[in-house]
């Protein structure tokens, strides 16, 4: 009964983003929505794509087994990268009429600097897309008895995806997120409420969490410690700001004030409601401690889920796994359109400058496929859990597309030779940090992508420094390529 609804609810899915693509004429209704979206649907937008898997199924089983020490990275740091994002960066880049991040970094650079920080974003959601897909296999896995196991499971499960995203790209992301968020939060909020009551109420559990010590934001106060806490803040927080999903949410917006505040009070949403399925997972510590026990020792992920499977009524199992669903899609979908996007507009067009409107729009469709196939096959091979996917997803983005994002922006003076040096020696320097701390000639202190940030910074200065101004550096725009992304795409089709 429970997977004939679940089905149900992914052919509705499909069709609402089937519906949505009759609004998709040229390749900028595809990537942007043609920048025509509400306040409304823009916040719904920011909170229902970064609320994913790593949220409800990640973050709550991290809380049992860490407590909120393991949630520094997220949703702090996540929550935190958003606001960030609305009130500082939103404004300057939705005044610049890009479709993409790399578009930034060519205007302001040169094609060099575009095509190595657009790989850099590509390869940034391998690990954020990959865990929705594993959240997917693990939902059909728990609903079918494993009669689909959890690997058939995330293969249907993109397949899913893919087809509402193809279409329609950022209309059907749109319009099903709205659908979604609207399920997600009635949803988990109902469940929640019902675990509550039969865990005593709000009090009870958040005493029994205290008496815990699950509410300790450190896990000691060594240099260690404090250092891990701060370089998973920073690499969220920080490495999760030069990311497309982000940046095309902004860029849909109706107006500049859409773009700002939709934004922020997104990020803003997703901080407080984040914790509704942390409060959720921890009842389960209080209903059944035995099959917490027994589930962690395999996987926390499926402790939720499991909670309200055998404690719950079948009504509140199709309500929370509706909601679940709902998590993940919005997520899926959304992330997996803006590396496909990404690579199409920033890789691809490059070397094929004169496409036309029309065959670029075919392209990134086509680039939504191969990039979920490389996403799926990344999803079940690795050893990853959801959570420690998404942390590691930004480590690349933090040590070489923030410093050059930031000083494009805001430094005048940053040039070709300062942007060269700052991802150059900040993506080296992650790498090697990374080896070392493998092979054990480096201690784990402070995470190599902090390293990195740190070297990508003083390439920046160094090149400042030694480099043309950029008033003197020879012009790094592509004409051809400049009037379209400055321009609305035609409409040829």
């Amino acid at each position: 009964m429970l997977l004939k609804l679940v089905v149900a609810y992914l052919v509705v899915s499909i069709g609402i983003g089937l519906f949505a693509a009759a609004r998709v004429h040229n390749a900028r209704d595809y990537i942007t929505a043609g920048r025509h979206l509400p306040m409304s649907v823009v916040l719904a937008m920011v909170f229902a794509t970064w609320f994913g898997a790593e949220t409800v199924l990640g973050n709550s089983g991290t809380f049992l087994k860490d407590g909120a020490s393991g949630l520094i990275s997220d949703p702090l740091g996540a929550g935190m990268c958003l606001m960030l994002f609305g009130l500082v960066f939103a404004r300057p880049l939705y005044r610049m009429n890009l479709l993409t991040l790399g578009d930034f970094f060519r205007r302001r650079y040169n094609r060099g600097i575009e095509l190595a920080l657009s790989t850099c974003i590509v390869l940034s959601y391998l690990g954020w897309v990959g865990a929705q897909i594993a959240a997917l296999g693990l939902v059909f896995d728990l609903l079918s008895g494993s009669v689909v196991d959890q690997r058939t499971g995330m293969v249907i499960g993109a397949a899913v995806v893919v087809l509402y995203t193809l279409l329609g790209g950022m209309w059907s992301v749109a319009v099903t997120t709205f659908v979604q968020m609207i399920v997600i939060v009635l949803g988990l909020l109902y469940v929640t409420w019902i675990a509550s009551d039969m865990a005593g109420g709000v009090a009870a559990v958040v005493e029994h969490a205290t008496a815990a010590g699950k509410f300790d934001l450190l896990r000691g106060t060594s240099a260690r410690d404090i250092f891990t806490w701060a370089a998973a803040f920073l690499t969220m927080a920080l490495g999760s700001v030069p990311q497309q999903d982000v940046f095309q949410r902004v860029n849909s917006s109706g107006d500049e004030r859409t773009a700002v505040w939709g934004t922020t009070l997104g990020g803003f949403s997703y901080i407080i409601f984040a914790m509704v399925p942390i409060y959720l997972a921890y009842t389960a510590q209080i209903l059944d401690p035995e099959m917490v026990a027994r589930v962690s020792t395999d996987d926390t992920q499926r402790i939720m889920p499991v909670l309200v499977m055998n404690h719950m009524s079948t009504a509140t199992q199709v309500i929370f796994f509706g909601a679940l669903l709902s998590v993940i899609m919005s997520t899926a979908s959304g992330t997996l359109l803006a590396p496909s996007v990404t690579f199409s507009e920033n890789v691809l067009r490059g070397f094929f400058p004169r496409m036309t409107d029309y065959q670029f729009l075919w392209a990134s469709r086509v680039t939504v496929i191969g990039f979920s196939l490389l996403v799926t096959w990344y999803a079940l091979n690795t050893a990853a859990s959801i959570h420690e996917m998404v942390e590691r997803a930004y480590r690349i983005t933090l040590a070489g597309a923030f410093v050059p994002l930031v000083a494009g922006i805001f430094w005048k003076r940053a040039n070709n030779l300062g942007g060269a040096l700052a991802v150059g020696l900040g993506l080296a320097t992650w790498l090697a940090g990374e080896y070392l701390i493998h092979i054990g000639m480096l201690s784990d202190i402070l995470q190599p992508q902090v390293y990195g940030l740190a070297a990508s910074a003083a390439g920046m200065i160094v090149g400042v420094i030694f480099g043309a101004r950029p008033a003197d550096a020879p012009p790094s725009e592509d004409p051809g390529r400049s009037a379209v992304a400055a321009s609305p795409c035609g409409s040829e089709s």
